[in-house]
C-alpha cells in the first residue's frame, strides 16, 4: 500500500501529530486515523448557485460510498459561483475559484478528492484546481434539470428567455405572457437542459476521463445520479489506493476527445477558454487552433437547443453521452484514458441509440461540418471564434457596415434609438467585454437586435465582440476576438460604417480599411473612457495578470501544476 498523504499530518506520537487527530476525532472510530484513505468532498452547493442547490444530497450519496470502500469522508466547502446570480459576470470569479479550491485541496491533510459542481463555471474551476494539486480526483457532475412547458411547448433554459425576450421587443409576444413564463422555465433541480455550458461541461468532463463512466447527462433529480454518487465515492477510494492523478488521466488525447464530443454535441463556445485554462494547468499543449483543426469536420449529431429541437432530458433518454460517442468512435483516441485506469473507448461497448431524432446516425447528422471555427484577420491577430452549427447559414459569408458600441452600457442606450443607423445587413460590433476589458469576459456577444428591426421580422445579424456568449444563445455570433480592446486589440480602432467581411469557410474576419489608414487609426477615445481599471482586490489582481482568450483567459501566475506537496507544518 503506498505511504498515505494524510499520514504526514496523522502518524506519530507527538505533539503536532496528536492535535491533528485529536480536533478531528468528534466521533470517528479509533482506525480512522491509522491508514484509511482520506477523501475530501469539494462540495460547490450554495442556495445563491440555484443549479447547484441540490449537491448536499449528491454528497451524502459520495460520502456512504467512500465509507462503505474503507475511506473517510469529508465534506469541503468550495467557492460556487451562480451564473444567473454573480455580477458583474461568473467568469471574472472562475481563476479565484479554482486558485482557492488547489490551495484548499494541498493545506488539507487529505488523499484525494470528489469534485461536486454543476453551473458553467464550477466544473471548469474543480478541475483546474484539481489539476494545480494532482492528488487522485473524480467529478460527479450535478446534472440537467427536468423539461418545463408553456403553452404546451417545451422550454429550453436561456434559449428560450433569448427568444421569447425578443419577441416582446418585436411586440409579438405580451410582457405579461414573458412573465407568465417564469415559473415554467426552471421545472427541477439541476442545470439548464439545454446544450450550453453546463451540460457541455458536465459531459465533456467525463470525455476527459474525470467521471464514472456513463454518469454525465443524468438528470439531476434521476435517483440512478445518486447511485452513480455512490458509486463514485467506492471509485475514489480505489484511485487513492492506485496512486491515479489527473495528470495520469487526462492527456493530449484527452482533450483530443473532448473536441471531437463538442462537435458532435454542438456544445458551448465556453469550452474552448475551459479546456484552454484546464490543459495550461496540466501543462499539456492545446491551442485555440486544435478546435478547428480536431473539430472542424465532425460532423453535428446531437438534435438539441440552441442548435437543434430536443433537451437534455431527451439526450439521456435516446441514450446519452456514449450512444454520441460511439458513432464517432473512429475519431477518438484510443489510448486515453478514464478515472478507471481504462480507456475511454472500451466503455463505449454496450452503447445503443434509442431515438434517432435525438441522435443522428453518422450518415444522416444535423451538420456535417460543425466544430467550431477559428478565425483570423486584421480584426482578429490572435484569432476568434464562431459556432457555425448555432448561426443563420445565409450570413457565414458576409460584407456590411459596422454599427460600433463601445460598452454593454452603450449598447443599452442607442440599439433601440430609432435614430440609429443600422440595417439587417450591419454588422453590430460591441466592444470592451473582454477579460481584461469588462473585466472578467462576460456573456454578451450575442447583442439583441434593434428593436425596429425586429419588427420588420428580422431574427439574426452578424455580431462581433471581444467577450463570451452564453452556451444556450444562437445565432451568427462571432466571439473572443483577441486581442481584445481593452488590451490594444485592432477592436479598439473600427469605427462606425467600417465594412467588415466575415468569411467563415474561408475562417477570415477583417474590416476593408486602407491598410495606410487603418495602422495609423488610433484606438477610439469613447472605448477608453468606458474603460476603468479596478482599484484593488481580486478584480485588480485579475486585469494585472490574466491571459487572453485564445490562452485560456487564465492567471498567468496558475499556468502549471504545483503538486500536493506542503513543505512546512502548522504549528
Amino acid at each position: 500500500m503506498r505511504p498515505r498523504r494524510s499520514a504526514q499530518w496523522y502518524a506519530g506520537e507527538d505533539r503536532n501529530s496528536y492535535i491533528h487527530r485529536a480536533w478531528m476525532r468528534r466521533g470517528l472510530p479509533g482506525d480512522a486515523f491509522a491508514g484509511r484513505p482520506h477523501v475530501a468532498i469539494a462540495n460547490t452547493a450554495s442556495d445563491l448557485t440555484p443549479c447547484n442547490a441540490h449537491l448536499d444530497e449528491v454528497a451524502r450519496s459520495v460520502s456512504a460510498g467512500i465509507y462503505q470502500a474503507g475511506g473517510i469522508p469529508l465534506n469541503l466547502p468550495v467557492v460556487s459561483l451562480g451564473e444567473t446570480q454573480v455580477r458583474p459576470t461568473a467568469m471574472l470569479w472562475r481563476n479565484m475559484a479554482a486558485m482557492a479550491i488547489e490551495e484548499m485541496l494541498r493545506a488539507n491533510p487529505i488523499d484525494g478528492v470528489v469534485l461536486l459542481g454543476g453551473c458553467d463555471k464550477t466544473i471548469p474551476a474543480l478541475l483546474m484546481g484539481a489539476a494545480s494539486v494532482d492528488l487522485p480526483a473524480v467529478v460527479v457532475p450535478g446534472g440537467p434539470m427536468l423539461t418545463g412547458t408553456f403553452r404546451g411547448v417545451p422550454l429550453g433554459c436561456g434559449t428560450d428567455v433569448w427568444k421569447l425576450s425578443e419577441e416582446v421587443r418585436a411586440g409579438t409576444l405580451p410582457a405579461a405572457e414573458f412573465q407568465r413564463s417564469e415559473s415554467s422555465m426552471i421545472r427541477s433541480r439541476g442545470h439548464c437542459n439545454t446544450m450550453g455550458t453546463a451540460s457541455t461541461m458536465g459531459l465533456l468532463a467525463e470525455v476527459l476521463g474525470m467521471t464514472l463512466p456513463g454518469v454525465a447527462g443524468t438528470p439531476a433529480p434521476d435517483s440512478r445520479l445518486l447511485e452513480a454518487a455512490h458509486a463514485t465515492g467506492v471509485l475514489a477510494v480505489e484511485m487513492v489506493d492506485a496512486g491515479r492523478r489527473p495528470s495520469e488521466v487526462i492527456g493530449h488525447g484527452s482533450f483530443r476527445n473532448a473536441i471531437v464530443a463538442l462537435a458532435a454535441l454542438g456544445g458551448s463556445t465556453n469550452a474552448v477558454v475551459h479546456l484552454l485554462a484546464i490543459a495550461g494547468r496540466l501543462g499539456v499543449p492545446l491551442t485555440q487552433d486544435d478546435f478547428d483543426r480536431i473539430g472542424a469536420d465532425v460532423p453535428l449529431l446531437v438534435d438539441l437547443l440552441p442548435a437543434g429541437r430536443f433537451l437534455m432530458d431527451d439526450l439521456f433518454r435516446a441514450g446519452g453521452l456514449h450512444a454520441v460517442l460511439a458513432e464517432v468512435r473512429d475519431l477518438l483516441d484510443p489510448a486515453a484514458l478514464t478515472v478507471t485506469g481504462r480507456p475511454l473507448v472500451e466503455h463505449l461497448a454496450g452503447a445503443v441509440t434509442h431515438d434517432r431524432e435525438v441522435i443522428r446516425p453518422r450518415a444522416q447528422p444535423l451538420q456535417a461540418h460543425a466544430g467550431i471555427a477559428v478565425l483570423y484577420g486584421n480584426l482578429a491577430p490572435d484569432g476568434a471564434v464562431v459556432k457555425p452549427a448555432a448561426a443563420s447559414p445565409h450570413l457565414l459569408r458576409h460584407r456590411g457596415p459596422a454599427v460600433v458600441f463601445d460598452s454593454v452600457e452603450d449598447l443599452h442606450a442607442r440599439l433601440d434609438d430609432p435614430d440609429l443607423e443600422v440595417t439587417a445587413d450591419s454588422v453590430l460590433v460591441l466592444r470592451g467585454c473582454g477579460p481584461k476589458g469588462y473585466p472578467g469576459m462576460p456573456e454578451v456577444a450575442n447583442m439583441p437586435l434593434p428593436a425596429k428591426l425586429l419588427a420588420l421580422g428580422v431574427r439574426d445579424m452578424v455580431r462581433i465582440c471581444d467577450g463570451r456568449m452564453s452556451g444556450t444563445a444562437y445565432g451568427t455570433v462571432v466571439l473572443h476576438v483577441s486581442p481584445e480592446a481593452a488590451a490594444g486589440g485592432p477592436l479598439a480602432r473600427v469605427r462606425t460604417g467600417d465594412m467588415i467581411v466575415l468569411d467563415v469557410a474561408g475562417r477570415r474576419l477583417d474590416v476593408d480599411v486602407p491598410a495606410g489608414e487603418w495602422a495609423a487609426r488610433e484606438p477610439s477615445a469613447e472605448a477608453a473612457r468606458a474603460y476603468a481599471a479596478p482599484r484593488r482586490g481580486w478584480e485588480r489582481l485579475y486585469v494585472d495578470t490574466v491571459g487572453q482568450a485564445n490562452t485560456g483567459a487564465d492567471q498567468d501566475f496558475l499556468l502549471g501544476a504545483s503538486g500536493d506537496h506542503v513543505a512546512r507544518g502548522s504549528h
